[in-house]
């Protein structure tokens, strides 16, 4: 006999509103009696599930879609971070665009009001899935992240995308730069453009910038340049301008 089949199904839940996590809690209690798993913890938030799930790991996370501060789809992004990253199982009252997408990208998904059977069977289905892909995630974002986030020590961080003062590409790391230290991230800096196409302006190759950061203009680039450096707001530090993008950059400045 394997005794892996009887270890029990550790359960996470997220959802802001708090007689939708006492409801889950009572369809769990009455899951458990068919089925091992056990709840290891609740949170109301984004940031508050991040903190407690780096203390207690949980392998299914059920997670409502529309929560306020920072959605559901969102926080799956930031719990790929994680080490060992929890199968999501989404809650959501009825949302055409979201169903369609979970059903064709084959996201398991839960809707309310939440019925015992339906979860039973997305509970026994989670023990074999996977993750759900950040790529797919990214496709199911309409809006732009309120977060980036970055793995350090065991714990998931979130940079507030409003503290950003620049994107720099550095072989296949991002750094992020904020007034108060650097962040390393795994992204494509093109795919942040995009997604910060209203917040950040290309000033090199290399490098992104925040336009509300923009300090100023100086000469003295490098040779190579355009032999202009941008000033930022809360910086010593200076950056290279391009050629290319030197005219775009100016603009900005105005």
């Amino acid at each position: 006999m394997n005794d892996t089949i009887t270890l029990p199904l550790n359960v996470f839940i997220v959802d802001d509103e708090p007689p939708a996590r006492n409801r889950l809690k009572e369809l769990l209690a009455d899951c458990a009696l068919q089925f091992p798993l056990q709840l290891v913890g609740e949170a109301a938030n984004g940031q508050e599930a991040l903190d407690k799930l780096a203390e207690t790991p949980a392998e299914v996370v059920l997670m409502d879609i529309r929560m306020p501060q920072m959605d559901g789809i969102e926080l799956a992004r930031h719990l790929n971070r994680l080490e060992h990253p929890p199968v999501i199982i989404f809650t959501t009252a009825y949302d055409a665009y979201a169903i369609q997408a979970f059903e064709q990208h084959a996201i398991d998904y839960l809707l309310k009001p939440i019925r015992l059977g339906r979860l039973f069977d997305a509970l026994s289905r989670a023990r074999d899935a996977v993750p759900i892909r950040t790529e797919v995630l990214q496709e199911l974002t309409p809006e732009p992240r309120g977060n980036l986030s970055t793995h350090e020590r065991g714990r998931v961080l979130l940079i507030p995308i409003e503290q950003v003062l620049y994107l720099r590409a550095e072989l296949k790391y991002v750094t992020v730069r904020t007034a108060e230290r650097e962040y390393l991230i795994e992204e494509s800096l093109t795919a942040l453009e995009k997604e910060y196409a209203t917040r950040f302006v290309r000033i090199h190759r290399n490098c992104l910038v925040a336009k509300n950061a923009i300090a100023g203009f100086e000469k003295g680039g490098e040779e190579g340049e355009s032999g202009w450096l941008m000033k930022l707001k809360g910086l010593d530090e200076k950056l290279p301008i391009s050629r290319r993008q030197l005219s775009v950059v100016k603009e900005q400045g105005k």
